[in-house]
């Protein structure tokens, strides 16, 4: 009998255990989704900038995993906005360009009718988790909006997407000015709380507005999509800020903008006091944290040589607006706490439509019909779980039927392996490149690998007849 009652108290024991740690994994986690705009590949200190400083974002790299080849879905902003909230490629929802786009009326070819808003019928990464129980926040810039009449532009505010709460997000794409009242050229930054002084800094103000909404969710699950506007121009740094980097410029290195790393100090900050945040309100733990950009960096050389946009993307070639890797390619870091091993490294490819699988795993609701059942996305939680796993995965795409003034020509793209083309409209030409061997893009290799280049856009014309990407149009009016 001792050994039975032994037995008996060692089943009640297991018992006892095991029905306290559903209860507390029952909880979900929460999200905090950091999206900046323009940053470029190598802009923070954990991706080799020479002058930018990032210790709050280096520490958020420290503490979880680096992706090496993470890229934006799009060259522009717009068209990955609108696949960071549906996990949908821009060639399948026809959201292609910056919202309204460039004019080239006498250009060789014109963009289809593309659609110049996130359209309802999608189920949104905020509505899919708002079914699940959480609150849900927008904070920055949104940009999927049409530019027309207000009641109509106003149907598509991150608040008719499931957002409950919408702070700053509108139909532009840039604020007239960093500094109170955030205006210029009939830009501004609304809808904000009533307050604010001159000389109050916008990504500072717009912080404060997310730690707000923080103390308001408390302990209950919450995504807080945060969206910067920073760095995207006007390049404005704070006077301090812009004073400190004054002082260390050297000419010899790659990135010597004071006021760009003003503008990025600023945003480490903001990075810094989100985290502080959440362990004052003992949520830390229980918090996974996304930090990825729109779009490459806004590359100083410019399409053509041109020494004046604030960044320098290199070894990567050209930047924001352009057909090839400085476009796309942008710093991604995940936090999963207590899952994440510390300072991780992955060289899996992953881009911007991963967020939405990803996320919605995490949070037990994959397979639910709250969500998109089809995504063009991958769920990175293996990854996240062991960064040393392997997707299942080997090609992404792009498509970009308009054209820029980065340089960018309409286009489209695909990455299988290590292998990069690009296919252009205009003269139906591809370039091919080996990214292991020449990540800069210098050496074209479709000529002497022509067997190559074959199959990979036949992958890439295959692609676009199944997503049903537009496909830009004779102009009838070019010159």
């Amino acid at each position: 009998m001792p050994r039975l009652s032994a037995v008996l108290a060692a089943v009640l024991l297991l018992a006892c255990s095991y029905t306290v740690e559903p209860d507390a994994a029952e909880r979900p986690p929460n999200f905090l989704v950091l999206l900046v705009d323009d940053l470029g590949w190598t802009d923070l200190g954990c991706y080799g900038s020479d002058f930018y400083l990032t210790p709050n974002i280096d520490q958020l790299a420290d503490d979880g995993v680096r992706f090496t080849h993470g890229y934006a879905a799009c060259t522009v902003c717009s068209p990955t906005r609108a696949a960071m909230m549906t996990g949908l490629y821009p060639g399948r929802t026809n959201v292609t360009d910056w919202i309204p786009g460039h004019s080239r009326p006498r250009a060789p070819l014109r963009p289809p009718e593309w659609t110049m808003r996130l359209e309802h019928r999608y189920t949104t990464l905020a509505e899919a988790l708002g079914a699940a129980g959480y609150r849900t926040a927008h904070v920055g810039k949104w940009h999927l909006m049409p530019r027309l009449d207000p009641e109509v532009m106003a149907d598509y505010a991150p608040q008719h997407h499931g957002f409950e709460i919408n702070i700053a997000g509108n139909e532009w794409g840039a604020p007239g000015s960093y500094y109170h009242p955030y205006e210029r050229n009939d830009r501004e930054v609304y809808p904000l709380p009533e307050g604010g002084s001159e000389g109050d800094y916008l990504t500072d103000r717009l912080t404060d507005e997310a730690i707000a909404i923080l103390d308001e969710f408390g302990d209950e699950p919450f995504l807080l999509y945060f969206p910067y506007y920073t760095v995207h121009t006007p390049i404005e740094a704070k006077p301090e800020d812009l004073a400190r980097f004054e002082d260390r410029v050297d000419a010899s290195k790659r990135h010597r903008n004071p006021s760009y790393a003003g503008m990025l100090a600023a945003l480490d900050r903001s990075v810094g006091r989100l985290r502080a945040k959440l362990q004052d309100l003992g949520v830390a733990d229980e918090t996974v944290i996304v930090l990825t950009g729109d779009n490459g960096g806004l590359d100083r050389k410019g399409p053509d040589g041109r020494m004046g946009n604030p960044t320098e993307n290199s070894p990567l070639r050209a930047g924001k607006g352009s057909a090839y890797e400085g476009g796309v390619r942008t710093p991604t870091i995940y936090l999963w706490p207590g899952v994440t091993p510390a300072a991780s490294v992955s060289d899996q490819p992953v881009i911007t439509v991963d967020v939405y699988p990803t996320l919605l795993e995490i949070a037990g609701v994959e397979g639910d019909s709250a969500h998109n059942e089809l995504v063009d996305g991958v769920s990175l939680a293996g990854i996240l779980r062991d960064p040393s796993d392997r997707l299942d995965r080997q090609t992404l795409y792009w498509h970009y039927p308009h054209y820029h003034n980065g340089g960018s020509t309409p286009h489209s793209a695909i990455r299988d392996g290590d292998w990069r083309l690009v296919h252009f409209y205009e003269d139906d030409r591809a370039e091919l490149y080996n990214l292991a061997e020449d990540v800069g893009e210098s050496r074209d290799l479709a000529a002497e690998m022509p067997d190559k280049a074959a199959a990979l856009l036949a992958k890439l014309n295959a692609w676009r007849i199944a997503v049903g990407a537009q496909e830009p149009l004779p102009n009838p009016d070019r010159r």
